[in-house]
């Protein structure tokens, strides 16, 4: 392997990992696999219905230019969404309870976990925000081929659990795997609610929580908050 053991490269040790979480791979495995089919089988009926769209492409190809400006839409209409909805199912004590806490089952995050969530919470977050951003952008269904493609690498990349040299993600965005571990922290119910591009929304709406990536010395990294951000105040629903 290119990169040695991934063991030095890990937000969270393989025996934290195991040790912590609180549903099976097994289970979680399941319910991914469940969630794709249901994505699949929405975006066969969005291309069913817009393909005259993808028809007109074949005969008048888009602008580099245009496509550009409708990733960079998408990208802001799906981060919108996301982060006020991902902030209201922790702030609404029964969303939590019933939705949203599948997903922090997973306390130390790992790539196939991205997507695992509760069937209607996928619905709200995913399925809603994806067509919103979709039809708002005007991209073409096979534009939105390659966007949500790459939606979907970066939500992997964020949760993957893992600080890997060279990643473009990390250079390009500040919302990455370290930002996200941080939220899943036990009182990260309050903060780092952005995904899966930005986190301009953390800014603007005082949820920002930076931190310090620091080096362990049995290997790994360890994703520190900066603690005089914390408030007082316990988190909800931690």
């Amino acid at each position: 392997m290119a990169l040695g053991s991934f063991e030095n490269y890990r937000l969270h040790s393989k025996k934290d990992e195991e040790e912590k979480n609180l549903v099976s791979k097994e289970a979680v495995i399941k319910n991914v696999l469940l969630q794709q089919t249901i994505q699949a089988t929405v975006a066969i009926f969005l291309y069913t219905v817009t393909k005259y769209d993808d028809g007109a492409s074949r005969t008048k190809s888009t602008p580099l230019l245009v496509i550009a400006r409708q990733f960079i839409m998408a990208m802001i209409i799906l981060d919108t969404w996301q982060y006020f909805i991902h902030r209201y199912f922790h702030h609404n004590k029964f969303f939590y309870r019933h939705f949203h806490s599948q997903h922090h089952r997973l306390v130390v995050p790992y790539a196939f976990g991205a997507i695992y969530n509760h069937p209607f919470e996928a619905f709200v977050f995913d399925i809603i925000g994806g067509a919103l951003s979709f039809f708002l952008s005007g991209m073409s269904p096979r534009t939105s081929i390659f966007f949500f493609s790459f939606a979907t690498m970066k939500s992997v990349d964020d949760h993957c659990g893992l600080w890997l040299p060279g990643n473009l993600f990390h250079m390009v965005f500040n919302n990455n795997s370290a930002y996200h571990d941080v939220h899943h922290h036990f009182y990260g119910g309050k903060y780092n609610f952005s995904q899966p591009f930005f986190v301009m929304w953390d800014r603007i709406m005082g949820t920002h929580m930076p931190y310090l990536l620091e080096k362990k010395a049995e290997g790994g990294f360890h994703a520190r908050p900066l603690k005089n951000n914390i408030r007082s105040a316990k988190p909800k629903n931690s």
